[in-house]
């Protein structure tokens, strides 16, 4: 079992139609046609949206795709109109809502991994592969691929995981040509930011884009290489052979998966409310990512 603790009640605005609630973002429509996402401060672990919120974590997520996205406009565009927050709407809405265009969506995610972590981990200690591809032997935990590679997955509805799947069958679902091309982009935008986080001392070993179609055009949507879609770890202390530290909530999973939580996450009880120095922890990580990553300081 997994979803909501406490699934909040959706934001009524005068002039928005409130579409879907997500893990972090709630979307609506406006009258003129257009997607508004706001991002929440909500946070999840082990595919349970918990009780308690990162304080501003909404607000860095934002940002920091705002910010990204400048940096890899000549390689994709971006669904953003504006940031202006609706007439209306809560003042805290603000630095955390997007206008965008409204995309025809692939129910594709699409990974690229440049090390070794997570369920690709899992599978490789298994079958010397991750998602089908091959890989040598001799890695471990952290270690770093002889070059980047597509991963991608499935969407699923919350509360259920994403399934990894091999790059035909997503050629199968979309066709080979658009398969082709999420894969070149995806490629293409997770060296680019690669390059841009090691200058910063950060290794970014993973991530994960959405992408649609605006008139034919391939346009990257949702958010892109936040802490919340990609791991991000300090180069200075990258040690291949263990989990590596990380600047998102792995915090929140090992207080989750430690006897101090009192929680078995593979029983039907949700998980308890964090502790507010878990709280404290993970919000300062999130602002830290942020703070290396653009080199300005969060206020």
């Amino acid at each position: 079992m997994s979803g909501f603790v406490t699934k909040p009640e959706p934001v009524q605005v005068p002039g928005l139609v409130h579409l879907h609630t997500g893990k972090v973002r709630d979307l609506y429509r406006d009258e003129a046609g257009r997607l508004v996402m706001v991002a929440s401060d909500r946070t999840s672990a082990f595919d349970w949206v918990l009780p308690n919120e990162i304080p501003d974590k909404g607000r860095i997520l934002t940002q920091l795709s705002l910010w990204w996205f400048e940096r890899i406009a000549d390689l994709v565009p971006n669904h953003v109109i504006s940031t202006e927050v609706p007439a209306g709407a809560p003042a805290d809405w603000a630095g955390r809502t997007l206008i965008c265009r409204s995309l025809e969506m692939f129910p594709v995610e699409c990974v690229a991994r440049g090390y070794l972590a997570g369920s690709g981990l899992l599978e490789y200690d298994d079958s010397r592969t991750v998602c089908g591809i091959a890989l040598p032997d001799g890695l471990v935990d952290g270690s770093e691929l002889p070059t980047p590679i597509y991963t991608p997955a499935l969407k699923a509805e919350v509360g259920d995981h994403d399934e990894n799947v091999p790059y035909e069958e997503t050629a199968r679902r979309i066709g080979a040509d658009h398969a082709a091309l999420l894969r070149q982009t995806t490629l293409a935008v997770y060296t680019r930011a690669r390059d841009i986080a090691r200058e910063r001392g950060i290794i970014l070993a993973d991530t994960k884009f959405e992408f649609g179609l605006l008139d034919g055009e391939l346009v990257i949507g949702d958010e892109v290489l936040t802490p919340d879609s990609s791991r991000f770890w300090p180069a200075d202390q990258w040690e291949p052979g263990h989990a590596q530290p990380s600047f998102d909530k792995q915090f929140i999973r090992d207080w989750l998966a430690s006897p101090a939580s009192g929680w078995d996450r593979h029983s039907e009880l949700p998980p308890p409310a964090l502790p507010p120095e878990i709280i404290e922890r993970v919000q300062a990580k999130y602002v830290e990512a942020y703070e290396r990553l653009t080199g300005t300081e969060w206020v």
